[in-house]
């Protein structure tokens, strides 16, 4: 962790119990992490790890039962007030009144800041200058994001979280919010982002944490996190035998069908057991399609440490 102090954000131990003494349930349990000054850290995890109930404690909408909380190097509880001009929260519900029309409501948020981003400017960017005049009620989800995200910013903010900042997005709005989070960083702005995008996630951060059950499961850089090692990917028709064809290839490889005739191998790629496994579906007569090698990703890292299991 970054030494105390030098942390946007920093959570110590952080402990939030739910439910009735005797059937509690704790979803931070004993929770540590720190989300450096002026990076991108992104907090995944599966539904039910956690993640929304330690946002909305570092937003002072709750508080920890145990355990400290620093935000800009104050106590999001205690210190509120001093908080929340310093502060862009970015709800995924988008937390705009339905029958405040974007650019009005925009403005009016923009006027509580000593020195806002131009209101105007801001809509241009995100593609909603023609949407100015809409209720927030009348937009589509995904004006309605953008709009979120707008709110979010336009105080420039030392610090601002996003909740799932590109859900029902289409490719463009996707591409400009990312580009807008980079500018962020790059002015120094630090930023929390929570999504279940991890190509979003890989893309954006410097410092990724992996909870789940309350807990840090893993943390660092993506690249720390998906590591050097390299994996081979084909198609193929469903139902090959891979116990025959992992007894051909080096000891300590792994090989895996899911979904179905899409084939996984997970070991040291080297022009010898690319060979081998070519020719193995050359013997047995199997047309490979697509094949390529690539290192893991961070949603690979996510299923091996969260598991492949649906959550409620």
């Amino acid at each position: 962790m970054t030494p105390p102090g030098d942390g946007a954000v920093e959570l110590d131990a952080l402990v939030k119990r739910y439910g009735a003494a005797g059937r509690e349930r704790r979803a931070v349990d004993g929770l540590s992490l720190t989300a450096a000054r002026g990076a991108v850290t992104a907090l995944l995890g599966p539904n039910g790890a956690g993640k929304t109930t330690t946002i909305e404690i570092c937003e002072g909408y709750r508080r920890a039962d145990s355990g400290t909380v620093r935000v800009l190097g104050l106590d999001p509880a205690a210190d509120g007030r001093a908080l929340k001009p310093r502060v862009g929260v970015m709800p995924q519900s988008g937390g705009v009144p339905g029958t405040a029309r974007a650019g009005e409501f925009l403005g009016l948020v923009a006027s509580f800041h000593a020195t806002p981003l131009d209101p105007s400017a801001l809509l241009e960017r995100l593609g909603l200058t023609e949407h100015a005049r809409s209720p927030f009620r009348r937009m589509s989800g995904g004006q309605q994001q953008r709009l979120s995200l707008a709110v979010a910013v336009v105080g420039r903010p030392e610090l601002v979280f996003l909740d799932e900042p590109t859900t029902g997005l289409d490719p463009q709005a996707r591409h400009a919010t990312w580009e807008l989070i980079g500018d962020l960083r790059a002015a120094g702005v630090s930023v929390v982002l929570t999504t279940h995008n991890m190509e979003e996630a890989e893309r954006l951060s410097d410092h990724v944490v992996i909870v789940d059950r309350g807990r840090v499961v893993a943390e660092g850089a993506p690249e720390e996190l998906t590591g050097a090692e390299r994996q081979l990917r084909f198609r193929a028709r469903p139902g090959l035998g891979l116990e025959e064809l992992l007894s051909a290839l080096p000891a300590g490889c792994a090989a895996k069908e899911s979904p179905a005739g899409h084939y996984l191998i997970e070991a040291d790629v080297r022009p010898e057991l690319l060979a081998t496994v070519t020719a193995w579906c050359a013997s047995h007569g199997v047309m490979t399609e697509d094949l390529r090698i690539e290192r893991r990703t961070l949603e690979d890292v996510f299923l091996e440490l969260t598991g492949r299991e649906l959550r409620p």
